[in-house]
């Protein structure tokens, strides 16, 4: 196969973005732009297995960035293997109608043990003691241990959290280049992160979030040169999406607090502070940026209205969504709460239940994604006075994850090839579809 594309998912990408990136604009010159709109919930693994699979969460079933598994009542945040995604992805139909092509698959959410030829993702190794090792799922397995001896451990502390900054996509630059030189995919799927942190910090408009931008244009232009040196003799065609926008937020709001007040959410108390007790609740949320999906207990109808008029009309919250209601976002699949609640785009949601901050439980001062019934951007920042993670929601200035109704919250799709979008407007679903037009098979 002589067709060769790079698919770059960099959240956060808007078109003022692309006029400040000289190496962006070099990349893609002669190709074309359209305004990007990221389906609902607009957050990153929903809109990655849009982008994949072409499908609507109710076919793909990535509901949010984590799962409550009713039967085991059990928050999973980030953690999924590739196979929650119930549809079919790029690499898997590229398989199946050109066996001779390759794919290879660098950071996206939920890619641990997906269908492709090579894999490199975090999955640091949780030791009996509380602490963690630094490693990468890679395909194949010995890779991650010749990426570490050329290029350090991955550094995850620079992935996310206070410490988060560019060097996390710098090590993901080198050791994509690192794979382009030895295996040559024919597709290749890498997920650029930076423009998340500083935009959430200090909000998208931001003179942090500027200088992101040209410091992620730098290292695209390291990508394009190891890149070209890669492929030397083969023509090579280059995809941006920039997945969601994100929006300056001025509130936030706290679904589990107003659950535990409405005598629906029940915490169980230890000595190391309260969590929410999964088996006696009525109800919780599980938080995600500017939405939460609410799950009632056995679906009890009466606890499902209750929820819904404590929510309605309540500042910072835009819609409440329930019964049929959830079709009208692809959300009527059996992984979604019985209502969810979506944010106004200035306000964003946080998990706490606690109502004293000296009863928060000891994991809500670190970072801990896993343990978290929902994303927390506050692990973004540290209180030098406790030396821990702040309990403070309204530090967080930008957020996502809202319907994109306005201009505002949609970003770009940027292609050095002219003549494969749909139009002068795409939505995250036609991603997978230009991608396949590409290789020819849309």
């Amino acid at each position: 196969m002589n067709q060769n594309l790079v698919l770059l998912s960099i959240p956060g990408l808007r078109e003022k973005d692309v006029a400040a990136m000289k190496h962006l604009k070099e990349l893609t010159a002669g190709g074309e732009i359209a305004n990007l709109v990221p389906g609902f919930p607009c957050v990153t693994c929903p809109v990655q297995a849009a982008m994949t699979t072409g499908k609507r969460p109710r076919e793909h079933g990535v509901v949010a960035n984590g799962f409550y598994w009713r039967d085991r009542r059990r928050v999973e945040m980030w953690t999924s293997p590739a196979d929650c995604i119930e549809s079919p992805q790029i690499w898997d139909l590229l398989a199946h109608h050109a066996p001779e092509a390759t794919s290879a698959v660098w950071f996206p959410l939920h890619s641990k043990g997906c269908e492709t030829n090579y894999v490199c993702t975090p999955a640091p190794i949780h030791n009996p003691d509380g602490s963690e090792s630094l490693w990468c799922y890679t395909r194949p397995t010995e890779l991650y241990g010749t990426l570490r001896d050329r290029l350090g451990h991955f550094p995850l502390m620079h992935y996310w959290g206070p410490l988060a900054n560019v060097k996390g996509s710098a090590w993901i630059v080198d050791s994509a280049v690192y794979a382009a030189e030895q295996f040559r995919p024919n597709f290749f799927y890498i997920y650029l992160p930076h423009l998340d942190y500083a935009a959430q910090r200090s909000g998208p408009d931001s003179p942090a979030a500027a200088a992101a931008v040209v410091e992620l244009d730098e290292q695209l232009g390291r990508l394009a040169a190891g890149f070209k040196a890669a492929y030397p003799e083969r023509s090579l065609r280059w995809l941006v999406a920039g997945e969601y926008a994100i929006t300056p937020v001025d509130h936030v709001s706290f679904p589990n607090r107003i659950l535990r007040l409405a005598g629906l959410l029940k915490v169980r108390a230890s000595g190391k502070g309260e969590e929410i007790d999964f088996e006696r609740s009525r109800a919780f949320a599980l938080v995600d940026h500017q939405l939460s999906h609410v799950f009632v207990a056995d679906g009890d109808p009466v606890a499902v209205a209750k929820v819904v008029e404590t929510f309605r009309g309540m500042p910072g919250v835009a819609d409440v969504l329930w019964g049929e209601r959830l079709a009208r976002y692809d959300l009527d699949h059996a992984r979604s709460g019985e209502v969810v609640l979506v944010s106004t785009p200035n306000s964003w949601q946080s998990s706490y239940w606690w109502l004293d901050d000296d009863r928060a439980p000891v994991f809500a001062r670190t970072v801990d994604i896993h343990r978290k019934p929902g994303y927390d951007p506050v692990e973004l920042f540290f209180d030098p006075a406790t030396k821990s993670i702040p309990l403070d929601a309204s530090l967080p200035k930008g957020s996502h994850g809202a319907p994109a109704h306005d201009p505002t919250q949609m970003t770009v799709l940027v292609c050095d090839e002219p003549g494969l979008f749909p139009g002068p407007v795409v939505r995250d679903t036609d991603v997978f579809g230009v991608v396949m037009r590409y290789f020819g098979l849309g």
